[in-house]
């Protein structure tokens, strides 16, 4: 039996993907029309302005992963699209697209949490599939611990209770006058800069759940700009950085020693941090776990992802029903 060829469209926020993967080793395409320069002006994403932006451009995304992958529609044996969470407009119109494909096809389709196909991404690629395992999602609008027992056997052990780790490296950088989005202009500054110059607060930290919550660290950072004058802005990147990326090191660490799991997976925007990426893989090692870190390419927003995600969930025997709507609030675990 030939490897499964699944078609994916991801439209949860501002970018518009779509990717074609075929069995879990061939991404054969992997296409992603970014909105950043049209929110920028904003310093963040309208969500009108996502969903209008969508429209023109799922159709021919479409087409060009198709010629990209040197297959035809009639091939695809799956369709899936993002069904949640994330902004309703802008999902409606990535579902509403990959179902009527999926109609016209006379193909399978499966509706997929966005959150689980950043928890399944580390393991995109791996002949054997996801095994069970603590993941760490980080991104702007989710900061997560799961506990992956199997596919679609999810637990949720914490998560923010207010500002996800991705919104408040925006919001600070904002604060810093710096372009959108943040993250990448925070870790690129911290580069030169002392992390031990500020002390900042590291929220939640001892705290005897695994929740986290980043909203008082945002807050250390706007009150003591005023205070501040000269060269300070590379080393209160760096000092915030270190602040956030202390918590979530730790608490990942914490989590796996307390589930009894060897492994730790780290996915979301905020997975391509160089800080995080260094101090978690550090601090695995010096615990004697194992770490797998999403590719890059697979961390923010995408569609291989999603396909990834559906084909593990088609594998064992999912379908989803062509009448369940987008959910912009769908949970996971």
């Amino acid at each position: 039996m030939s490897p499964l060829l699944v078609l994916g469209v991801e439209t949860s926020c501002d970018e518009t993907a779509v990717a074609i993967l075929r069995g879990r080793k061939e991404l054969l395409a992997s296409e992603i029309s970014s909105q950043i320069d049209l929110h920028k002006k904003y310093g963040g994403v309208v969500p009108e302005v996502a969903s209008r932006n969508h429209l023109p451009r799922i159709g021919p995304l479409i087409e060009l992963a198709v010629e990209r992958a040197s297959c035809s529609l009639s091939e695809i044996d799956c369709v899936a699209a993002t069904r949640g969470p994330g902004l309703l407009t802008s999902l409606l119109v990535g579902y509403s697209a990959a179902k009527g494909l999926s109609i016209g096809l006379g193909r399978p389709f499966l509706g997929i949490n966005h959150l689980e196909g950043h928890l399944l991404s580390p393991f995109l690629g791996e002949p054997d599939g996801p095994v069970p395992s603590i993941g760490l999602i980080v991104s702007g609008g989710h900061t997560l611990l799961i506990h992956l027992n199997e596919v679609g056997s999810y637990r949720l052990l914490g998560r923010t209770l207010d500002d996800a780790a991705g919104e408040a490296f925006d919001k600070v950088a904002k604060l810093l006058g710096l372009p959108y989005p943040g993250g990448p202009e925070i870790d690129r500054l911290a580069k030169h800069g002392n992390p031990k110059r500020f002390t900042l607060p590291r929220s939640m930290l001892t705290s005897r759940d695994f929740n986290f919550s980043f909203s008082g660290l945002k807050t250390a950072v706007r009150y003591l700009l005023p205070k501040l004058d000269g060269d300070f802005q590379a080393d209160l990147c760096a000092s915030f950085q270190e602040a956030v990326v202390d918590v979530l090191v730790q608490k990942a660490v914490r989590a796996a020693n307390a589930a009894g799991m060897n492994l730790i997976t780290v996915s979301g925007g905020v997975s391509s941090n160089s800080r995080l990426r260094y101090k978690m893989a550090d601090a695995a090692a010096a615990a004697g776990l194992d770490l797998k870190l999403a590719n890059p390419s697979f961390s923010t927003d995408n569609a291989a992802m999603i396909a990834y995600a559906a084909l593990e969930r088609y594998l064992r025997g999912y379908r989803s029903d062509l009448g369940e709507d987008a959910d912009p609030n769908l949970k996971i675990g």
